[in-house]
């Protein structure tokens, strides 16, 4: 039997025109989600083993020793067999068992949780299902590809009483603690901008040819890969990594980092729970020629309620990579491996007994298991994550439309502006749903 043939058998879906949408698994199936599992480990399963879902996911959570990866899930079969031996090698056995339809994997009553590490496009539907199907959910950033699925994410997440973890791991990382920490607790005064410097371009296709349509290889279920995404021809270069360029699955450098130097600057305000009121935005596009449509060079001003004006930059020089905020009385600034301050007496400043304390990360895979044992809200749950990546998402629709948008963070919608209201969230291809 051909691995497309077996995939359509092993997935349960009708072998017509392709590959049809996720299985609507009913309730009997669905494991019971108990607060703690009956053994000391966690069974996990890995879904999606591309960039980030193996040398990310798959290889932190192996380090766990309480930790058993029970399963795998990808549609590319080279990325399954090699995330199978991977698991196979560290445990030394062949207990891990390989899918190709996350339907399976969640139909599982032994699986406590998932990891999902796909194109943004998937996030909406894999991680609503597992919510349903009682799994704890360790889920990439921006959390969605849209704002509107982002929400019905952290609804059925919070409805179904799942423990959370967004991949926006700076927050375990003592240095944007450090800094986040001098800013809530006032050490640069009144807070009067902020500056968030993300990458620009894309990553480069060296062989010209993969940007070229051709047929997809049969190690890859293509149409079930673009699954709730608009219809599009395949382009080797634009599915594994370089997805990130084209709006049908992703959001270009603006939404890949968002969850990132966003999220932080979201962390030092205290700004987990709100958004901004006004975004503006400009973007630098390719030709239309290209299959790479997102913004590669970008801007966006945002205004928060209490007056806060916070600039969002990628390819603009004078806003340095990494997230800084400016106060009366000094400014912070962090990014990866660093930090600095003005004045630099800042940088030895001691959090005291009555400051304001962030929680210390064990590292922000330990953290996600230890709290689903725990069952106490992570450092980066659902709505936390919906609100960091609020202001990339508006900032989008404010480049595509050109026009300023007005936002109710109360009511979480955009006033007075009923195009670009529609788009913070699209139809989702036939016939997938998430339902």
């Amino acid at each position: 039997m051909s691995s497309r043939r077996k995939f359509l058998r092993n997935a349960g879906l009708a072998s017509v025109a392709g590959v049809a949408g996720p299985l609507l698994i009913p309730g009997s199936a669905l494991g019971q989600g108990a607060a703690m599992p009956p053994c000391d480990r966690i069974s996990l399963a890995c879904i999606g083993l591309g960039w980030m879902g193996f040398d990310g996911h798959l290889k932190e959570f192996l380090k766990l020793k309480d930790v058993r990866i029970v399963a795998v899930c990808d549609l590319d079969e080279g990325h399954l067999t090699r995330g199978k031996a991977q698991v196979d090698t560290e445990y030394g056995d062949q207990g891990c068992t390989p899918y190709h339809a996350f339907e399976e994997v969640l139909m599982r009553r032994d699986v406590d949780a998932v990891s999902i590490a796909l194109p943004d496009h998937w996030h909406g539907i894999v991680a609503t299902q597992a919510a349903r199907a009682k799994k704890d959910i360790y889920c990439e950033k921006p959390l969605a590809h849209n704002f509107r699925e982002g929400l019905v994410m952290v609804e059925e997440s919070e409805r179904h009483g799942r423990i959370w973890q967004t991949g926006s791991w700076q927050r375990s990382v003592p240095n944007f603690r450090q800094a986040c920490e001098l800013v809530r607790n006032g050490r640069v005064g009144k807070v009067q901008s902020i500056e968030v410097g993300l990458p620009a371009g894309f990553y480069a296709v060296k062989d010209k040819s993969k940007l070229d349509v051709s047929v997809p290889p049969p190690t890859l279920f293509y149409d079930r890969w673009l699954g709730p995404a608009a219809e599009m021809p395949y382009r080797e270069a634009c599915v594994h990594i370089n997805w990130r360029w084209n709006l049908n699955y992703g959001g270009g450098q603006l939404m890949d980092w968002i969850g990132h130097h966003v999220d932080i600057a979201h962390w030092g305000m205290g700004w987990d729970s709100t958004g901004p009121v006004s975004v503006e935005g400009v973007g630098e596009y390719p030709p239309r020629t290209d299959p790479f449509n997102a913004a590669t060079r970008f801007k966006v001003n945002a205004v928060y309620s209490d007056g806060t004006a916070m600039t969002i930059a990628g390819g603009y020089p004078e806003i340095k990579s990494g997230t800084k905020w400016i106060g009366d009385k000094g400014w912070v600034w962090v990014d990866r491996g660093k930090i600095d301050a003005e004045p630099k007496s800042l940088l030895t400043e001691q959090i005291g007994e009555n400051d304001v304390k962030l929680k210390v990360s064990p590292g922000h895979y330990r953290e996600f298991i230890d709290c689903v044992r725990s069952r106490e809200k992570t450092l980066t749950p659902a709505r936390v994550a919906l609100h960091s990546a609020t202001p990339g998402w508006l900032g989008q629709i404010a480049m595509l439309t050109g026009r300023k948008i007005h936002w109710d963070p109360v009511k979480m919608e955009i006033v007075d502006d009923p195009e670009a209201a529609n788009m913070l969230g699209r139809e989702m291809r036939a016939p997938y749903r998430l339902g």
